[in-house]
């Protein structure tokens, strides 16, 4: 078997340019292609500092994989191995997990830069900083 390809996807429109540009890839090398999409259960402080549970963990999970499962839909398989992994974990540590094992890591950038990176953190940014494999980011378009 070829090249193993790691794609991250949230749904967003860079994402799923990355995950097109990802496919292409693993096509190229004859590999296979392993889609993650990351969740947490967020937490708000509630009272006395304690985690404030707003929606169930059941219903996060289920929009999640409906996020997984709508961007895996938007791609034109061909004979390219599509394995999708919904990981309870932050972005940028389901990432780098997966990309531990992989040729290459490939994530999308909406293209915020500077100050913005700085007060929301960037996964693709993390990504680039602490992979364990090769990465790309590709980057947002013009129109989005």
């Amino acid at each position: 078997m070829g090249a193993t390809i790691v794609v991250g996807t949230d749904g967003s429109d860079a994402s799923l340019d990355a995950m097109r540009w990802a496919l292409e890839e693993a096509r190229a090398r004859d590999g296979r292609l392993v889609v993650v999409h990351a969740w947490h259960v967020p937490n708000v402080p509630g009272p006395m500092g304690l985690p404030l549970m707003t929606v169930p963990r059941e219903d996060l999970e289920r929009n999640a994989r409906a996020v997984l499962d709508a961007a895996i839909r938007h791609l034109d398989r061909g004979h390219v191995e599509v394995q999708p992994e919904l990981i309870e974990a932050h972005p940028v540590e389901a990432l780098l997990t997966m990309g531990a094992g992989a040729d290459l890591l490939v994530v999308g950038s909406r293209g915020l830069g500077g100050f913005k990176r700085l007060l929301l953190g960037s996964v693709s940014h993390q990504i680039a900083l602490h992979a364990p494999c090769p990465v790309v980011i590709v980057p947002a378009t013009a129109d989005g």
